[in-house]
């Protein structure tokens, strides 16, 4: 799967394209990639001998896509079109959605925006933290802005500064990102939702909050709690995987 870019309104988007079936669009989480998240995890593998087409993407400011340093560039409704654009300049009119972690809010604002465009949405590793933010993220972004690792003390500020030099990623870029894509989403937004969903978080993570606060906004949306896992380890989770690929076979 050769890495292809695509440009969304100017800003260079890097994504894989392959395999054959119906389309699933992968969403990575913050200071991650599409290798990361989805390659080295075995996702990528995995959908494909499922029968599907895989598409994953380097959300901007990540990965091999345009590393932009003002936080304007990155509100998550303007992150969400990058997606609906790919899926444009893929000729795919409908697609399932997964996002991990700040994927899943890329996946709910794309969701917001163009539900007609999505058969389903899986949000992994995020729960009622979509509703009320997330704990620690003006430490991270003052860990990403420091001069060197050295420079930043407590967490989890030092983990994810640590995670973001190991992904070679831009730290200036990723700090402008969360300073403005930490949006969270009102319960009456979420409400608006009518597709297929699955909320899927390891029973061990202390950064999503409850899975179960969030399928309760959502109509219909189906939990799957994925044993002995927090927050960076449920991503490549073999009981993670099968409860998916149960959820594609069995939505409409």
């Amino acid at each position: 799967m050769p890495l292809e870019h695509f440009s969304s309104d100017g800003v260079d988007i890097a994504f894989l394209d392959g395999g054959e079936g119906d389309p699933i669009l992968l969403i990575h989480g913050f200071a991650s990639n599409h290798v990361v998240n989805w390659g080295a995890t075995g996702w990528i593998d995995t959908l494909k001998r499922d029968g599907r087409r895989v598409i994953a993407m380097d959300v901007r400011g990540h990965g091999k896509s345009a590393k932009l340093r003002d936080p304007e560039a990155y509100p998550l409704p303007l992150l969400a079109e990058d997606a609906a654009r790919l899926l444009d300049h893929l000729g795919i009119s409908r697609a399932d959605v997964m996002g991990y972690s700040m994927g899943a809010r890329i996946t709910v604002a794309m969701a917001l925006a163009h539900e007609d465009r999505m058969r389903s949405m899986i949000l992994g590793g995020m729960g009622y933290a979509m509703v009320e933010g997330m704990q620690g993220e003006d430490a991270i972004v003052a860990a990403l802005e420091a001069p060197s690792l050295d420079d930043v003390t407590g967490e989890p500020g030092r983990a994810y500064r640590k995670f973001a030099e190991q992904t070679g990623s831009d730290t200036l870029a990723l700090a402008a990102c969360m300073r403005k894509a930490r949006q969270t989403f009102s319960p009456a937004e979420l409400a608006t939702i009518h597709i297929p969903t699955l909320v899927a978080i390891g029973d061990r993570d202390r950064v999503a909050g409850s899975a179960e606060g969030l399928a309760r906004l959502i109509e219909g949306a189906e939990v799957v709690i994925i044993p002995n896992r927090d927050h960076m380890l449920a991503t490549g989770d073999r009981h993670y995987k099968d409860a998916v690929l149960d959820f594609l076979e069995a939505r409409p």
